[in-house]
C-alpha cells in the first residue's frame, strides 16, 4: 500500500498532543486589535484543544503525527 501524504497546510497550523488530541491557535488575533479589550486579546494568545467533532477529520489529514 502506498504512503499517505500529510496535508501540509494543516501540519503548519496544528499540533498533536501526546494523548492524541489536536491543539490549535485561536482566531481573530491578526488585525483590528484596537477595538478589542486587553483581556480579550490576552485570552486569544493561548492555544486550545480542537473540538471533538473535528478531531477525526483532522487526524485523517495528519496520518503520521
Amino acid at each position: 500500500m502506498p504512503k499517505l501524504k500529510t496535508h501540509k497546510g494543516i501540519k503548519k497550523r496544528v499540533k498533536v498532543t501526546k494523548n492524541g488530541k489536536i491543539k490549535r491557535h485561536k482566531a481573530f488575533k491578526s488585525h483590528i486589535l484596537t477595538k478589542k479589550s486587553s483581556k480579550r486579546k490576552r485570552h486569544l494568545r493561548k492555544s486550545t484543544i480542537m473540538d471533538k467533532t473535528y478531531q477525526k477529520k483532522y487526524k485523517k489529514l495528519l496520518p503520521y503525527e
